[in-house]
C-alpha cells in the first residue's frame, strides 16, 4: 500500500475544503466511511489516493433512516445492516432490504455505508490487479483486457471496445427500481440528481460517475409509489454465500388483477452499470402477465447484448433471471 494522509471531517463543509486543500498529497482524494471495498483497492495498489477524509463524524446529519406515508429517506452514512433490518423497509420497500441482505456478508453489512455501496467499483480481475497494464479504468487509453482474456463474469448489456466490465453492486437496483434521487453537496454546493443518471457509460471508463471532484453523496430520496411494496430482487450466483451476482434482477410493479398498470426494471451483473430494462418494461406495462409476456420480455431486454468468448452464457441467464424476478413479483401479496 502506497503513503497517504488521513484526515478526519466534523461536517460536510470541511471535508469538501480538504478535498482542494492539499496540494501536497499528488493523487486522488477519496472519502472513507466503511472502507470495506476502498482499503481492500488500495492493498491491492488498484487505487492508491494520497489523501483520505474520514467523514464518520458526519453521521449524526447523514445517519438516518425517516420513513413517512409518502416518501423514504436514507442517510448516506446508514450502515447496510441498519437498512436491512429496519420493518419499514421490509414491510414496504422490500427490495431494498433484499438487495442489501444478499450482499456481501454480514460483517461487511455491519461496516459498509448506503453512501458508499453504489460508488463500488467494479470486480473486474483486470481492474484489481495492477500487473495488468492494459485498462483504461485505472488507466485511461490503455486498452482492455478482459476483451480478449477471461471475461466470464462480464457484462454483456452497455459494453464497449473501451470497457466491458460489470457493474457488481446491488442496491443501486433497487434505487432505479424506486425510482431515487440521490442527494450530494459539493464545491458548487447541494444538488438532487435522479439515481438512474449517476453512473456514466462505458465511453470513458476512468469516470463513473457524474459526481464532481470534492462531491459528497448525503443521502437517498424513495418516493412512495404504487409499485414500491410490489417489489422484488432476484440474484443468481455461483454460490449463496458471500458471492457477486452473475445476474440479478430487481421489478417493482402496479399490478391489478394480474394486468400491469406500471413496471420497472433493473438488471445487475449482465450490465457495465445500473441497467434499466426499458425495453421490457414497455412490453410488459398495460398487459395480463402470463410467463410468456414475461419471457417476451426478457427477450427484448437482452437483444442487443453483446457477449464475449466466456460470459456468452450470461444473456440466456439475464433472460431467466429476468424473468424469475416478474413472475416472483407478481406473486407477492401485498
Amino acid at each position: 500500500m502506497q503513503p497517504f494522509i488521513y484526515e478526519r471531517a466534523d461536517t460536510a463543509q470541511q471535508a469538501i475544503r480538504a478535498t482542494t486543500a492539499r496540494a501536497d498529497t499528488q493523487r486522488d482524494t477519496q472519502f472513507i466511511a466503511g472502507g470495506t471495498m476502498l482499503l481492500d483497492l488500495m492493498k491491492l495498489g488498484s487505487m492508491q489516493p494520497g489523501l483520505l477524509i474520514d467523514i464518520n463524524d458526519l453521521k449524526q446529519n447523514y445517519g438516518k433512516i425517516e420513513a413517512t406515508p409518502g416518501e423514504l429517506r436514507l442517510g448516506a452514512l446508514v450502515r447496510m445492516s441498519e437498512a436491512e433490518s429496519h420493518p419499514a423497509i421490509i414491510r414496504d420497500y422490500p427490495v431494498i432490504a433484499q438487495t442489501l441482505q444478499l450482499a456481501a456478508s454480514a460483517q461487511i453489512r455491519n461496516m459498509a455505508s448506503l453512501g458508499g455501496n453504489v460508488l463500488q467499483r467494479t470486480r473486474c480481475e483486470y481492474y484489481r490487479d495492477p500487473s495488468w497494464s492494459a485498462c483504461n479504468k485505472r488507466v485511461p487509453g490503455s486498452g482492455c483486457a478482459a476483451l480478449g482474456g477471461v471475461n466470464r463474469k462480464h457484462a454483456v448489456l452497455g459494453v464497449s471496445d473501451h470497457c466491458i466490465s460489470s457493474y457488481r453492486g446491488d442496491f443501486a437496483q433497487a434505487l432505479v427500481v424506486l425510482d431515487a434521487t440521490v442527494h450530494t453537496i459539493g464545491p458548487r454546493g447541494a444538488r438532487a440528481i435522479p439515481f438512474e443518471k449517476l453512473h456514466t457509460s462505458a465511453a470513458k471508463p476512468s469516470v463513473e460517475t457524474i459526481l464532481e471532484y470534492g462531491e459528497l453523496i448525503t443521502g437517498y430520496r424513495i418516493p412512495a409509489a404504487p409499485w414500491t411494496k410490489r417489489s422484488v430482487y432476484i440474484k443468481v450466483r455461483d454460490r449463496q454465500s458471500y458471492e457477486y451476482g452473475l445476474a440479478t434482477a430487481a421489478v417493482a410493479m402496479d399490478l391489478h388483477q394480474s394486468k400491469i398498470l406500471a413496471v420497472r426494471i433493473a438488471l445487475g451483473a449482465v450490465a457495465y452499470k445500473p441497467w434499466r430494462a426499458l425495453e421490457a418494461e414497455e412490453i410488459l406495462t398495460g398487459k395480463t402477465l402470463d410467463e410468456a409476456l414475461a419471457t417476451q420480455a426478457a427477450e427484448a431486454a437482452f437483444a442487443h447484448a453483446t457477449p464475449h468468448e466466456h460470459n456468452a452464457y450470461k444473456v440466456d441467464l439475464g433472460k431467466r433471471t429476468l424473468v424469475r424476478a416478474v413472475m416472483a413479483a407478481a406473486a407477492m401479496e401485498v
